[in-house]
């Protein structure tokens, strides 16, 4: 187990509510130097096809900020020839390719790498020669993550959502979804693939995927931006921060 939990904030939706009258504010670019300073590792933005909240100027002020104060930008992307271009021109530290569907509200599932395997391999194969660290958002499932690891990903991140949906609700089902989670980290780790995990994450559900002890990073974004709305954006990400250490002291005890 690492002993620091990295933590990378999506500031997508503070450019959702800025697109939500057209406006210049609230600015994305503010709020990823107010993560960094409260604690976040790294920025998470995702540039839909449909620009439905960052925008291709998002992407470019992020490059540059983050590239001045020496911290990673996670790009999340499509597998398309346009969001390959625009990766290529950026060279995040990392993109992570994810399904992506225009009449979605939110990313529902992970990406098919088996089934997309002649599509996103080559894709894989030219952001890797880019010098760009390239990850693959799948489903918890030991079969994705070797497909992954045969189309050249360095890192799979662990779709979460169905856990902590299953939390929120007080499904039954919660127990058994976690240890799939598990399960897919261990098996993932032991092809020497990097495991993130993020996707509907919250303070209830952190501390028990913090304490998978394989996981070494966790994307979260949109609960702490809704979160901020009543505690401010420095106290959401820091007591997230604190969480995601005390499970992992836990976890490591």
């Amino acid at each position: 187990m690492t002993s620091r939990l990295r933590l990378g904030v999506n500031i997508d939706h503070v450019a959702t509510i800025r697109n939500a009258r057209g406006e210049t504010y609230p600015d994305p670019v503010r709020a990823a130097e107010m993560a960094l300073l409260a604690g976040a590792d790294g920025i998470t933005a995702h540039l839909r096809e449909d620009r439905r909240h960052i925008s291709d100027g998002d992407i470019d002020a992020l490059a540059a900020i983050l590239k001045k104060r020496g911290r990673p930008l996670n790009l999340e992307m499509a597998v398309t020839e346009e969001m390959e271009r625009i990766a290529l021109a950026h060279r995040p530290h990392a993109a992570c390719l994810v399904p992506e569907r225009r009449e979605e509200v939110t990313t529902e599932g992970g990406l098919d790498v088996i089934g997309g395997h002649n599509r996103i391999a080559p894709v894989i194969g030219r952001l890797r020669e880019a010098g760009i660290r390239v990850s693959c958002f799948i489903d918890p499932d030991p079969a994705q993550a070797a497909a992954a690891k045969a189309a050249g990903a360095h890192v799979v991140e662990l779709h979460t959502g169905a856990y902590c949906e299953a939390v929120r609700h007080r499904s039954p089902e919660a127990p058994a979804l976690l240890e799939k989670i598990r399960t897919a980290a261990r098996e993932a780790a032991a092809l020497g693939l990097e495991v993130h995990a993020g996707h509907g994450i919250d303070y209830e559900t952190v501390g028990a995927i913090s304490a998978v002890p394989e996981v070494v990073e966790l994307n979260i974004g949109h609960f702490l931006i809704g979160e901020a709305i009543f505690i401010g954006l420095t106290a959401a990400i820091q007591r997230m921060r604190a969480l995601m250490d005390e499970a992992r002291a836990r976890a490591a005890a």
